[in-house]
């Protein structure tokens, strides 16, 4: 097996991790509503997920595990998704709050800091903001 294989291969894997992770902060307050459902498919989309996997995903509980990037910025952006995923129907829950906060320690942050980004986070995403905005607010 070339070695070009095993990298999207693990690629694939990561992307499913964190597409299990979304579908979850969707899903933790019961039911997907019209507005994260269609965040979670343009997750999908963007991140190769077919139509098989996708059902996978909804239909049990997540078994995937948080997938952890080397890259402090792909960690950052992670958050950023999950925080896109939370803020879809502008209602959030204490429980997505308390996933978020559990995941970004997945993620590698210590607990410090993943409530001190989760906070700046929150205080920023009441507005529409790209990613390159958010990692600059985050950073100052």
């Amino acid at each position: 097996m070339p070695i070009l294989d095993l990298y999207e291969h693990g690629e694939k894997r990561k992307n499913l991790a964190h597409f299990a992770t979304l579908a979850t902060l969707a899903t933790v307050d019961g039911e997907i509503n019209e507005k994260e459902k269609a965040i979670l498919d343009k997750f999908a989309f963007r991140l190769n997920i077919s139509e098989a996997e996708y059902k996978e995903v909804m239909k049990k509980e997540n078994k995937y595990p948080i997938e952890t990037p080397h890259s402090s910025e792909k960690r950052l952006m992670r958050l950023f998704d999950f925080f896109k995923m939370v803020f879809a129907d502008q209602i959030i829950e204490e429980e997505q709050m308390n996933l978020i906060e559990k995941y970004a320690i997945g993620l590698g942050y210590s607990p410090e800091d993943a409530k001190a980004l989760i906070k700046k986070s929150y205080d920023i995403f009441h507005g529409r903001i790209d990613f390159e905005a958010f990692q600059y607010l985050l950073n100052r």
